[in-house]
């Protein structure tokens, strides 16, 4: 199978739904931590796929 998107990635797919689960996990938390902690783990989760798009479509095994 020839990988040619991030999208074909099973791993890719699993970081965004642990983003969608995150943001709902989040939902409970304080108001007053909407700007901090709250927007600081949204951010990370949504990061996890960003990373794996960004790193899927290079042509090297460098880091």
């Amino acid at each position: 199978m020839r990988i040619r998107s991030h999208t074909d990635l099973e791993v890719w797919h699993r970081a965004v739904d642990f983003a969608v689960e995150v943001y709902r996990a989040t939902e409970t938390m304080p108001k007053s931590e909407l700007y901090g902690l709250t927007s600081q783990i949204r951010r990370a989760s949504a990061s996890v796929a960003a990373n794996i798009a960004e790193g899927s479509c290079r042509r090297t095994t460098r880091d």
